[in-house]
C-alpha cells in the first residue's frame, strides 16, 4: 500500500525541484536596451539634468544601449522595478556593462540603486538627493580612479542612514572598450565586486577595517574629557645641556667660495654681450606702439661667443667652502624624564551596536545620476539576480563576443601604427658607430641626449644622413668647447633661507561622496575666459 504513493511523491518532488531551478535561472531584473528606453525608463526633468540620453549602438556591433550623448552634462535617468529586491539572506548580484567609447578622462558611470522611496515620490525628479541602498561602479576625474562600492545604511541607534564607502577599491580600466561590472552579496556578509567576471576585490560589510566608516562602531573610544597632565614629557631625545660649540665653528662661514685658482679663459670676448638684437626681426604690422608699447626686436644668442670661450664680464666660478660648517646644534641624548606619546584612555562608545547582519534596505529602482565630461558613454544589460551562475551565463552571452571583437580590432590598429621600420645593412653599421661613440668617456656628460637623436634616428632611417650630420655637429661642438674653455661659468646666487609654518583647517566634506567628486570635475574643466571689452594684454619682444 505505501509503495505505491511513492512514485508520485518522488514525481512530486522532482516537478518542485525543476520548478525552483527554473525560477533560480531567471534574473530578478533584466533590461538588455534591444528595444527603446522610453517610456520604459524616465529620464529626470529636474532643471540640471540637461544631458541628452539616446538609444544607440556600440561602435562596431549592432548590439544598442543606453547612450551618454553629450559632452560636459549632468545626466538623470532612472527605472522602477515591478517587485522590489529583497537583499537580506540570500545571494544577489549586481551587474552591467558599460563602455567607454571616447574613453573617460572625467566623469562617473556608475548606478544608484534605490530603496523604496516613499508614496509621494515622482520619478521624474529623481536626482542626486534621492535615497539608494547601494552605489556601484566605475568613476574617474583628476585623483579619482575607482570602481565605487557604497553601502547606505540605517543606524539602529539614531535611524540615520550613512554611507559606508568600500576601502580599497580597484581602478577603471582605461581603454575604450566594453567592461561588465559585478558586486555580488553574499549571505555570509562578504561582498565580491568583480570586472570582466575576474574577482578583484573581496570584504566583509561587519570588519571594521573594509569599510570607511565602519558599520559596526567600535567598542571603545578615546575619552573627550581626558587631558595630558602638564608633566608630561613625550621628547625621546633632548639637546645635551653640556655641550659646548667648538672655538673655531664659524656659523658665518658661506656655503660657497670664489675659485681663487681660476683663471680668465684666453680670448674672452669682455665686450661683447651674450646676446644681440635680431637684425632679421621686423616690427608687426600690427603692432600698436599706444596698446602694446615701444617694441623691440627679439634677443638672439650672439654668434660672436660661439667662436670663442665666452662673452660679457667674466667672472670666477664658485666652489664649495672647505670651512663652512654651518649652524652649529647641540647633539642629542636620550630624555631621562621620556614617557611615551600620551593617548586619552579608551571609554566605552555610547554609539556602540553589534550586528549579525546588515540590515539592508531593498531595491526599488535603479538610477544613473552622473556628471561626466566625455560622451559616448554605453549602458547595457542591466541584470539583478539571486544566483551567480545566471550572471556568469549572462557575461559569456552578451559580453565576450564583444569583448573580444573590440580587443581583436584594438590589437590590429596598435599592430598598424607600431610597424617595425626595417634598417639596411649599411644603416645598421652605421647606428652601431653611433652607439659606440656615445661610449667614448669624453662624451659621457652628453651621452644621453646623443643616443635620443641615434634612436629617433633608428625610428626614421630615410634620414640616416641627417642624424650623422647632426651628431658630428654636436660631437665637434663639444670638442671646441673643452678645447677652447667653455662658455663662462654662471656664479651661483646665495639665497637667504627663511622658516615659515603654516596652518591648515580642515574643512568638513559633504556628506555625499558623489557632490566632492563632482566638484572635482568642475574644478578640473574651469579656464578663465577673457570679458568683452577687456584691454588685451601687452606683448613683450619675447612674444614677436
Amino acid at each position: 500500500m505505501g509503495g505505491r504513493w511513492i512514485a508520485p511523491y518522488l514525481f512530486l518532488t522532482l516537478f518542485a525541484c525543476s520548478v525552483f531551478h527554473i525560477h533560480a535561472s531567471e534574473p530578478l531584473f533584466y533590461e538588455s536596451f534591444d528595444d527603446s528606453f522610453e517610456g520604459r525608463w524616465i529620464v529626470s526633468e529636474k532643471d540640471e539634468y540637461k544631458g541628452v540620453w539616446k538609444h544607440s549602438n556600440s561602435d562596431g556591433h549592432e548590439d544598442h544601449g543606453l547612450l551618454v550623448s553629450e559632452k560636459a552634462r549632468k545626466y538623470g535617468i532612472v527605472k522602477e522595478l515591478e517587485k522590489p529586491v529583497n537583499l537580506k539572506d540570500a545571494t544577489v548580484v549586481l551587474q552591467y556593462e558599460v563602455r567607454f567609447q571616447n574613453g573617460l578622462e572625467c566623469g562617473g558611470a556608475y548606478l544608484k540603486y534605490l530603496r523604496p522611496q516613499g508614496t509621494n515620490w515622482i520619478p521624474k525628479e529623481f536626482d542626486n538627493e534621492s535615497p539608494y541602498s547601494i552605489m556601484f561602479g566605475p568613476d574617474k576625474c583628476g585623483s579619482t580612479n575607482k570602481v565605487h562600492f557604497i553601502l547606505k545604511h540605517k543606524n539602529p541607534k539614531t535611524g540615520e542612514y550613512v554611507e559606508h564607502h568600500l576601502k580599497y577599491p580597484p581602478s577603471v580600466p582605461s581603454d575604450k572598450l566594453s567592461h561588465v561590472y559585478t558586486a555580488i552579496l553574499e549571505p555570509n556578509n562578504d561582498v565580491r565586486i568583480l570586472i570582466d567576471g575576474e574577482e578583484k576585490k573581496k570584504a566583509n560589510f561587519l570588519t571594521g577595517d573594509h569599510f570607511e566608516p565602519a558599520i559596526i562602531p567600535p567598542k571603545t573610544i578615546p575619552d573627550p574629557d581626558d587631558k595630558k597632565p602638564e608633566d608630561w614629557d613625550e621628547r625621546a631625545k633632548i639637546s645635551d645641556p653640556d655641550a659646548v660649540k667648538p672655538e673655531d665653528w664659524d656659523e658665518d662661514a658661506p656655503t660657497e667660495i670664489e675659485d681663487g685658482d681660476a683663471v680668465k679663459p684666453e680670448g674672452w670676448l669682455d665686450d661683447e654681450p651674450e646676446e644681440i638684437d635680431d637684425p632679421e626681426a621686423s616690427k608687426p604690422e600690427d603692432w600698436d606702439d599706444e596698446e602694446d608699447g615701444e617694441w623691440e626686436a627679439p634677443k638672439i644668442d650672439n654668434p660672436k661667443c660661439a667662436t670663442g670661450p665666452g662673452c660679457g664680464e667674466w667672472k670666477r666660478p664658485m666652489k664649495r667652502n672647505p670651512a663652512y660648517k654651518g649652524k652649529w646644534h647641540a647633539p642629542l641624548i636620550d630624555n631621562i624624564n621620556f614617557k611615551g606619546i600620551w593617548k586619552p584612555q579608551e571609554i566605552p562608545n555610547p554609539d556602540y551596536f553589534d550586528l549579525e547582519k546588515p540590515d539592508y534596505e531593498p531595491i526599488a529602482a535603479i538610477g544613473i545620476e552622473i556628471w561626466t565630461m566625455q560622451d559616448g558613454l554605453l549602458f547595457d544589460n542591466i541584470l539583478i539576480a539571486n544566483d551567480e551562475k545566471v550572471a556568469k551565463s549572462y557575461i559569456e552571452k552578451t559580453w565576450k563576443p564583444k569583448f573580444d571583437l573590440e580587443k581583436e580590432k584594438q590589437k590590429a590598429e596598435e599592430a598598424a601604427s607600431n610597424l617595425p621600420v626595417k634598417l639596411s645593412s649599411f644603416q645598421k653599421k652605421v647606428f652601431d658607430v653611433l652607439y659606440k661613440i656615445a661610449d667614448i668617456p669624453f662624451l659621457k656628460a652628453y651621452k644621453i641626449k646623443v643616443i635620443d637623436v641615434i634612436e629617433k634616428g633608428e625610428k626614421q632611417p630615410n634620414v640616416t644622413i641627417g642624424i650623422l650630420a647632426s651628431i658630428v655637429v654636436v660631437i665637434f661642438t663639444i670638442i671646441l668647447r673643452i678645447l677652447l674653455g667653455g662658455k663662462k661659468p654662471i656664479p651661483r646666487q646665495e639665497e637667504p633661507v627663511t622658516g615659515s609654518t603654516s596652518t591648515q583647517a580642515e574643512e568638513k566634506e559633504d556628506e555625499r561622496p558623489e557632490r566632492k567628486e563632482e566638484t572635482e570635475r568642475e574644478e578640473e574643466i574651469e579656464k578663465e575666459e577673457p570679458e568683452p571689452g577687456a584691454l588685451r594684454p601687452r606683448r613683450s619682444r619675447r612674444e614677436t
